[in-house]
């Protein structure tokens, strides 16, 4: 079964008129979530234990998946569901909903403006359409295999850069209690790094930063483990603006994959010798 993410040309391709409209259905239902989850925004939510951190962000994610889930199973009824953000790994066959309805649900918590709300549809493992939200600023940003990725209806493209040493790169750390290997990795990936690009910006959600990259904002973004919920969106958004998507080592990603790179075609090489180091 395949699972790497398409390549295709955004230019010259166009996606099932089916899948279009879906996409444009999906995107009214993100952007309700995202309505109900702004109105619980501004104060920061005081926590003492690890429970009532658990307890304050179930209530966002709620509040989204009361919205997201009845409208995106009438869209696609036979589609299975994940809202697990922490899940990874490769699918069963069919469709599914990888939805992360308070994507950086803690800065939210913390009243940071770092979160989103995303719906992404998965065929055969493959990423077919996906919406990222933004309620604070009101940007909406979708993607469709094979007819682009687009902010609020316009074409994105990633960077035209071509020197590691003038880019901006960012990474972010996939979720609390990582094992030991995975942060030692982490932080020395962040010290060669600052030795080989310009500017290394570290911070939560994946997601945010995967934006930036299909915008051409950022020229790159590495993060190790990780998530579906995570990376799909991003991917597919950075696949489709015409970016490169691998694991740390330059082979193809999968949701198995151990690491995530995203990257401008023109960094894409320096980014992996600088993590494969």
């Amino acid at each position: 079964m395949p699972e790497t993410l398409p390549t295709t040309d955004a230019a010259t391709s166009h996606a099932p008129a089916s899948d279009a409209d879906l996409l444009d259905q999906t995107a009214t239902a993100v952007r309700a979530a995202g309505s109900a989850l702004r109105e619980r925004f501004g104060q920061v939510v005081r926590y003492q234990t690890r429970e009532e951190l658990m307890g304050a962000l179930a209530v966002n994610d709620d509040t989204a998946l009361d919205i997201l889930r009845p409208r995106l199973t009438h869209l696609r009824p036979e589609a299975g569901w994940v809202e697990d953000e922490l899940d990874g790994g490769a699918l069963p066959p069919g469709e599914w909903w990888v939805v992360d309805p308070a994507e950086g649900n803690v800065n939210h918590l913390h009243a940071l403006p770092e979160w989103a709300v995303t719906a992404t549809l998965v065929r055969e493992n493959q990423p077919v359409l996906t919406v990222v939200h933004l309620p604070l600023t009101g940007e909406t940003y979708t993607a469709l295999a094979g007819a682009g990725a687009h902010l609020d209806g316009r074409p994105l493209r990633v960077s035209p850069t071509t020197d590691l040493g003038l880019s901006i790169v960012a990474t972010s750390q996939a979720r609390p209690d990582e094992d030991d290997d995975v942060v030692r990795r982490v932080g020395s990936s962040i010290t060669a790094m600052l030795f080989d690009a310009l500017v290394v910006r570290t911070a939560v959600p994946a997601t945010l930063h995967l934006l930036h990259v299909a915008a051409g904002r950022i020229d790159a973004f590495w993060q190790f483990a990780g998530a579906r919920a995570d990376l799909l969106p991003g991917a597919l958004l950075v696949t489709e603006a015409g970016g490169r998507i691998s694991d740390v080592e330059g082979r193809p990603w999968t949701p198995r994959s151990e690491s995530f790179l995203a990257a401008a075609p023109g960094v894409h090489a320096e980014a992996v010798a600088t993590l494969s180091r």
